[in-house]
């Protein structure tokens, strides 16, 4: 009886709460999902928390290093670069362009690749055959490479590099969701609602889209880590945001030059990029693992 009871209690959870449940089981997934929230929080705040302007020079301390340093100064924790500038300032500052643009561009992907990706799922004929050799010479061409030759045609800058970012990222994410809708469309609670007389509509918003969220959810996730690296590569190459923006890989290719003489001032953005991307990565996995359970169950 009791292990009625539990079975009993446990189906009686809302879907959300057994999502949950199942995701903070995944330690590194729930890990991530702190940094990913925390890197959230400080794109959202940065410009209010940040201990100096991102522009403020102080010409007393040029490339004094981070704290801990016996050449340190506590008033500048993670050091200044040649120009006095406070490095730490900087990068919580960067978190709004680099982390924060690239939520953005992941969202408008997200919205323009679900519509377009549901039209190419329920299309038949010369449309789809249109739309899928369309996406298969898109998809050739890596995100980045894309967004180069994007970027060449639009010009340099930090709002041609998010438009760029989205137009690279959307074949892929197009070709995820017209998939998924056409797997769902194969399975007999369609044909179902379609003997019923459902339209369109009503089959995608109460059949498939309940279905498949979870999945775009997923790719949600991958789309944002590229989204990250390639704005932050973009800003390397001198591409992207120009100096004095803040974003990581400007600040990167900036201080490239004083690699040696101090390298706090290019390995501090280079590990914020990497805890950005690992974070969203482990989120990722964690909600594919969910997922791939609630398949086996």
């Amino acid at each position: 009886m009791a292990k009625f009871n539990l079975f009993s209690e446990e189906s009686n959870k809302s879907p959300l709460a057994r999502f949950w449940r199942k995701f903070k089981s995944n330690h590194p997934a729930v890990v991530g999902l702190w940094l990913f929230s925390a890197f959230a929080v400080l794109a959202a705040a940065a410009p209010l928390i940040a201990p100096y302007g991102v522009n403020q020079q102080h010409s007393e301390a040029l490339l004094i290093p981070p704290s801990w340093h016996e050449m340190g100064d506590v008033r500048f924790i993670l050091g200044t670069d040649d120009l006095g500038r406070d490095v730490l300032s900087r990068l919580m500052n960067g978190a709004t362009y680099t982390f924060g643009l690239s939520i953005v561009a992941a969202l408008l992907t997200t919205v323009i690749g679900v519509v377009v990706g549901t039209f190419a799922g329920i299309s038949h004929g010369i449309r789809s055959s249109f739309l899928n050799h369309l996406l298969d010479i898109t998809l050739s061409i890596p995100s980045l490479l894309l967004a180069i030759i994007i970027i060449a045609i639009l010009g340099p800058g930090l709002m041609n590099t998010v438009w760029a970012i989205i137009l690279a990222l959307l074949p892929q994410f197009i070709h995820s969701v017209r998939n998924l809708i056409v797997t769902e469309l194969n399975k007999d609670y369609i044909t179902a609602f379609k003997l019923d007389g459902a339209s369109n509509w009503h089959i995608l918003s109460r059949g498939i889209f309940p279905n498949i969220y979870e999945h775009i959810v997923v790719i949600f996730t991958m789309a944002l880590s590229t989204a990250i690296l390639d704005i932050a590569a973009l800003g390397f190459l001198k591409l992207g945001a120009q100096p004095p923006t803040t974003e990581w890989g400007a600040i990167l290719a900036e201080n490239l030059g004083l690699i040696y003489l101090a390298p706090w001032t290019v390995g501090l953005p280079g590990v914020l990029l990497f805890l950005a991307v690992l974070s969203t990565n482990l989120v990722g996995d964690g909600l594919r693992q969910v997922l791939k359970a609630r398949k086996a169950d």
